[in-house]
């Protein structure tokens, strides 16, 4: 029985989906796989790529910023703090971010505003890496909320 896929933001559902043979995620220790039939757990998600699988050469990837993952009776529930399908990320507004992030990281001497430039910078490098990994050349993605 393939599995049942859910991710969610606060914002909005980015999937849904049945018939999914897989999905890749960046957790918490390391890169998790879940497969139909899989023992149910809950975890926390890092920043990075989450690949969802369908059979065949059919996989999609999203941009993730951390959040939870739930697996329980071949359905996956995903509430992302932030996700973005590989079509919806800006190429180039990503990478201005990153600019952004990078200089203000050289320039500060509070811990406090370091460590949110360093997420801000985290997850610019996320959208950049899954972008470029699927094959997008900078396509402007549709506006996507700070």
């Amino acid at each position: 029985m393939p599995l049942k896929v859910e991710i969610v933001t606060a914002e909005r559902v980015v999937y849904s989906e049945e018939g999914v043979q897989q999905v890749v995620a960046p957790g918490a220790a390391g890169e998790l796989t879940v497969l139909p039939q899989h023992a149910a757990f809950i975890t926390t998600l890092m920043p990075g790529e989450l690949r969802i699988a369908r059979g065949g050469d059919q996989e999609e990837a999203m941009a993730i910023t951390g959040g939870f993952l739930e697996v329980r009776n071949d359905r996956v529930v995903v509430l992302a703090d932030a996700a973005e399908r590989v079509e919806e990320i800006d190429i180039a507004r990503a990478e201005e971010a990153r600019r952004r992030a990078e200089e203000a990281i050289r320039e500060q001497h509070d811990l406090g505003s370091l460590a949110q430039t360093q997420a801000s910078l985290q997850r610019a490098l996320v959208r950049l890496r899954v972008a470029q990994k699927r094959g997008r050349r900078g396509r402007p993605g549709p506006p996507r909320p700070g």
